[in-house]
Formats: structure tokens, sequence, C-alpha cells
């Protein structure tokens, strides 16, 4: 049994050897390791088709073992195109300088409307968004509202904030019908934009997005610059593991990794918010497509096919809130998968005749394609396998854990290592089943009906805000996940305490390791379906840097504890009594504040909240390094943290 893992160990061996000579930006060193990925994996499928399947026949085995054999295969074909798709990588940064430059010394700066899509927000996440919108330097550019919830109140809040106002008599086709309506009146103005930016309503652009996005549109057959999507709070995952400070939120490697290797091959896509889009190129397409829930994805390859490519930035440009609920994380993922189904399915799709799409971006679509299909359809049966063999010796895969091990491991080692590689360490493999587990049921089942019935899908929109105080429980995917748990260590009880197989025991080894691991993941996601209260301490960010404050008429500096949009903390020898009211300057931003605290250091604060002062304190917020960046996520840290949740 031993010698099985000789073959994984000599593979981690040459990892270690190997990396540290190669460059992650290189296509070169991406290639080789993505190659060598998929050698072992071929080496592995041959093997797995060649010896591991059972007799063919109507008995059990086979009619379990076939079917589990493709839907393998389907992932591994999965892993196989992402391995091609990130043998490459592109940064833009330093064509956007360049860029800069010749812009800068162009006599026209050109127009660009900024929308801003809404339908149920609270005040308090749009204000924050038209507050950032509105300060943006850039030299010739409008900010519109789109408010599908027809609210007098935002009316009113974009009169006081200085932007436009626009809303429709009904929500035909969602967000991409309220976009062209926007569209429709911009281009009946006398003064119509050279592009539109898309904001969602919870993402509040930085001071210098448009500057470096617009930039990269002087190249005329660019038609959309998308930028990435960082947040300032913990997706759910990691709010519910209590992993936040050693985990990053779950698009980070979509967007920090794979986007740039898409650019790469030309196949990046629009993502809705954070985009910038050429208006001529929307106007020649009839505005933003509305046969798919995802019209971000479709407008880019509508685009592609009047020969307008879509570019990525690379670049924090935006910040914005990550679905602060497992519901809502849940019905984002179900969303997307809906909506690429029925671009599958549409004349944009990869098999369609009726598109002019070239080979490599149809490719794309298929890579997209068995990425939820292939990988999300494997794992659930990846559950279920292990019992059928436990309870009722139904034997799907005719070989033993040694066997395994000695073909499987060394793909397993080299593919994860490459993948933690290429990803700079955002990437871990128990992690991402996690991931995969929590949404399957909603990706499934959108699979199903986006292929089935792609026309008469309603868009359900992201709900953002609202009271996140009380402990939630998602029974639904806890009494799937639970109950798959439970039934994974009762099959292990029945196989090895109450009725041990004797002379099957070699694939019970294999079906005991399987179990095993099944139940380390589903235990881990039974803990996130309990959602821990949260108390907006999301948006409260440590700091440690000097602030200038004027307390009566004598300045003087204290140190930053830590700052949310609403007050501060101060360090502070002398703090001043409760009910002062003092000056900060934040990020060269003077705000007042009220004194409303002594600590044990110092003091904390509450801004005011007259309008101008909101302002202030919105554009000094988003103006400080307050996204956690995770250069590299290390297994143990993420351990520990699994660790105390399970015991706290």
């Amino acid at each position: 049994m031993i010698s099985a893992f000789a073959p994984g160990i000599a593979t981690l061996g040459a990892c270690l050897a190997i990396a540290p000579m190669l460059k992650r930006d290189s296509t070169f060193a991406r290639s080789l390791m993505a190659g060598i990925s998929v050698i072992l994996l071929i080496r592995y499928f041959a093997w797995r088709v060649t010896q591991t399947l059972p007799p063919l026949g109507f008995t059990a085995d086979s009619l379990v073992g076939y079917p589990f054999m493709l839907a393998e295969a389907g992932s591994l074909l999965a892993v196989c195109l992402s391995m091609l798709f990130l043998s490459r990588t592109i940064d833009r940064s330093a064509d956007v300088e360049v860029a800069i430059k010749k812009v800068a010394a162009a006599a026209r700066v050109p127009l660009v409307d900024v929308f801003i899509c809404t339908y149920n927000e609270e005040q308090a996440i749009l204000e924050r968004t038209i507050i950032g919108a509105t300060g943006l330097e850039y030299g010739n550019y409008r900010v519109w509202v789109l408010d599908d919830g027809r609210r007098l109140w935002l009316k009113r809040l974009t009169e006081v904030l200085g932007c436009h106002y626009l809303t429709r008599p009904d929500n035909r086709h969602a967000k991409a019908g309220n976009i062209n309506h926007a569209l429709r009146h911009v281009a009946g103005l006398e003064n119509k934009p050279d592009f539109v930016a898309i904001l969602d309503a919870d993402f509040v652009p930085l001071p210098e997005f448009l500057t470096r996005a617009t930039s990269l549109m002087e190249d005329k057959t660019i038609g959309i610059v998308q930028t990435p999507q960082h947040f300032i709070n913990p997706d759910p995952i990691q709010s519910n593991l209590a992993a936040t400070e050693v985990w990053p939120d779950e698009q980070r490697f979509f967007f920090d990794i794979l986007m740039p290797a898409k650019d790469a091959w030309g196949v990046a896509f629009c993502c809705g918010t954070s985009s910038v889009i050429r208006f001529s190129g929307l106007m020649e397409i009839g505005g933003f497509p509305t046969d798919s829930v995802t019209e971000d994805y479709l407008v880019t390859l509508r685009l592609k096919e009047r020969n307008y490519h879509t570019v990525y930035l690379n670049e924090r440009l935006t910040l914005g809130l990550a679905p602060e609920g497992l519901k809502e994380y849940i019905t984002q993922r179900g969303r997307w998968c809906l909506g690429f189904m029925q671009i599958v399915r549409g004349r944009s799709g990869p098999f369609s005749s009726q598109s002019r799409l070239a080979f490599i971006d149809r490719l794309s679509l298929v890579d997209a394609f068995m990425s939820w299909a292939g990988a999300y359809g494997t794992k659930m049966l990846g559950l279920i396998v292990p019992w059928l063999y436990l309870l009722f010796g139904i034997k799907a895969i005719y070989a033993d854990l040694s066997e395994l091990l000695s073909y499987f491991l060394p793909f397993y080692v080299w593919h994860a290592f490459t993948m933690t590689w290429i990803s700079r360490g955002r990437s871990l493999a128990i992690m991402t089943d996690v991931s995969q587990y929590i949404a399957a049921p909603a990706v499934l089942k959108a699979i199903i009906t986006g292929l089935i019935r792609p026309k008469g899908h309603k868009f359900k929109v992201t709900a953002k805000g609202g009271d996140r105080n009380q402990r939630f429980i998602e029974w639904p995917l806890l009494r799937l996940y639970g109950s798959a748990l439970l039934i994974t260590m009762l099959a292990i009880a029945y196989a090895f305490i109450i009725n041990l197989k004797g002379e099957s025991i070699a694939y019970g080894g294999l079906a005991l390791g399987w179990s095993l691991y099944n139940c380390v993941v589903l235990a881990i996601v039974c803990f996130i379906c309990i959602e821990q209260p949260r108390r907006r301490k999301a948006e409260r960010f440590e700091r440690n840097e000097p602030v200038l404050i004027h307390e009566d008429s004598a300045p003087r500096l204290v140190r930053m504890a830590d700052i949310s949009i609403t007050g501060a903390r101060f360090i502070d020898p002398a703090p001043p009594q409760v009910g002062t009211v003092l000056k900060c300057n934040v990020y060269g931003q003077n705000v007042s504040a009220t004194v409303m605290r002594r600590t044990s250091d110092g003091f904390g604060v509450r801004f005011e909240e007259a309008a101008a002062t909101r302002i202030r304190v919105v554009r000094a917020f988003y103006a400080g390094e307050y996204v956690r960046a995770f250069h590299g996520v290390r297994a143990v840290p993420v351990g520990k943290a699994l660790l105390m949740r399970l015991f706290n």
C-alpha cells in the first residue's frame, strides 16, 4: 500500500524542483505546467477506461459505472479546457499608462454616460454609489440613476446629489430592458455619449475608474473594457466559516486569474457592472440583448460578431458588496448558470450555425459550459457512488485504493500544485469542492431548465443590504447535505462495523477513503448553511495611520485605529470629552464628527449626518485601501479557522 504513494510523492518532488525556476506570467512556463497536468490526466483516464469499468451488461455495476465514467469524462474535459486557457495571461496596466498620455494630449475628452442600475436596493447602498460616481476624476461625464423601482425618495436623492434620474412605466426585460430604455433616451439627446459605463447599485467607482478604463478605448476595435469586482464585505463562505482573514472571497480566482487568462486568448467577456462599453457598438447591435438573463455575457458575443472585442483591465477600480447571505449567493450562481444555458441554446451559442463567432470564441463557450455541466454533476454523483458500494455492494469502479493512488495521485498532486502556482495561492481543492456543493442544487436545476426551456425565465435580483443581525439557517441546503453526511457515516458504519465485506475489503478501502473525504467536505458545507449574525462589522476596517483632528481651534495628530462609513476610532492618550464636536482630515477630506465614547486607549466618533459631510465621508472612505489583498492562501491558517468554527 505504501508503494502506491510513491508516484504521487515523486510528482510532488518534481513540482517543487521545477516551479521555482519558472515565471508565472511566462506563456512557456504556464504551458509546460498545464501540459504536464493534461498528460497525467490522460494517463489516469486511459487507465480508468481500460482497467476499471465493470463488464458491460444489464447489471447494477454496469448501470452505475458507465454513467459515472461519462460524467467523470465531462469533468476531466472541463479540466483540460481550463488548462488550455490558463496557459496564457496578460496585464494591460502598462498599456493604460501609455494610452493615458495620448488621451491627455487629445483636444477632446470623450463623453461617458454612467448608468447606475437599481431596482429595490436601500438608500444607504445607493447613496454611496451615487456619491462615488459623481466624484469621478474625469473631465466629461454624466451620471444617470436608472430606477426600475420608481421610488420618489430616490428621485429626490438624485436631485440632492446632482445627477440625472430615469425611470420607465414597466420592468420589461429587467436589467437589460432598463439599460436599453436609458440608451434610447441618451441617443435622443443632442449631446450623445461616446461610451457608456455600467454600475450595479452597490458598486462604488474609485475616482480614477473612467480615466483608466476609457483610455483603452483609443483602439477602435475594442467594444468593452471590463474591470474586476472587488468587495468590501465577506461573502457567506468567508463569514459563516469565520475565515475572512485567511480565505479570499469566492470570486477572486475568477477575476484575478481566469479573466486575465481569457483576455490573453481574446475571449474576455463583459460581467455587467464595472464595465465601459462603446456606445456606437451598442447601437449597432440594438442595445443589450434580452434573450438571456446574463445579458452582460451575451452583449460581448453580439459585439464580437460585429468585430468589437472585449478586453480586461485587472485593476481595482470599483468596490461593491458580495452576496451577504447564502440564499442570495445561491440565487446569483443559479442566475449566472441559467443565463449561460440560454446562450448555449440561442443563436450565439457554440454550435449555432447562425453565429459568426470564431473557433476560439466557440471553444471558450464550450469551456464555460463544461465548467457548469461537467463539474457540478460529477460532484453530486461523487457523493452517491461510495454509498452504493458500502450499502449495497454495487461496484462502479473495479479497482482498489492502491491502484487508484498509483494513477490518480500523480495527476491530482501536479494539477493541484499547478493551480496553486498559477493562481498565486488563491486555489485550495477542498474549498473549491465546498463552494461547488453549495451552489450545486441551483446550478443543476438551472442547467436542466435552461437547456430544455431556454425562454420565459425572469431575472432574479441578488438582494443587498437588509437586517443580518440574526442567525439564519438555510434549511433546504442543510437538510440535503446533512442527510448526505448522515448517510455517508451510516454507510461507513454498516460496511466496516456491522457487515465487514471480507474479500471486497480492498475496494472498500477506496470507498472508505472517498467517503471520509466526503464527510469532511459535507461537514464544512453544513456549517456554512448555519449563517452567523452579521452586525455590519464587515465594513469597519482596521487602520494604523496618523490623522489630523481639529478640536476647538487647536489641530493635533492622533492615530486612526479603524474606520467605517459612519464613524471611526482613534488612539489618543488625552481623548476629548463625550459630545465634543471636532473635524477630522481623512484622506484629504475634512469631516465633522461627534465624540460618542471614550475607550481604554482613545475615543470613538460618529460622523455628521448632513449631506455635505456624508459626501466627504464616502469619498474619503473609498479612497482608502480597505479591501484585504490575498497574496496567497495557506492551508494551515484555513484549517485552523475551520477547526475554530467547529468548536465555537
